[in-house]
């Protein structure tokens, strides 16, 4: 999908230095990734002690892996 916008010169090209991306393109998808990722992981950090997610962070890390497999 194309969408225009206008994004400020100098954080894209910091955000290029940072994330080793070549384009642009490239810089914007991984930078939308690591939000989406950033935001599952604070909604699952609010769930700590709820008693909805009981597994310790050991727990959490292996079916992490087991998960990407």
């Amino acid at each position: 999908m194309k969408t225009l916008v206008d994004i400020d010169e100098t954080l894209l090209k910091e955000a290029m230095k940072v994330s080793k991306a070549s384009t642009k393109k490239e810089t914007i998808h991984r930078a939308l990734a690591e939000y989406i990722r950033a935001g599952h992981r604070q909604a699952l950090k609010g769930l700590a002690g709820s008693g909805i997610v009981d597994m310790s962070l050991s727990e959490l890390r292996r079916a992490r892996r087991r998960r990407r497999g």
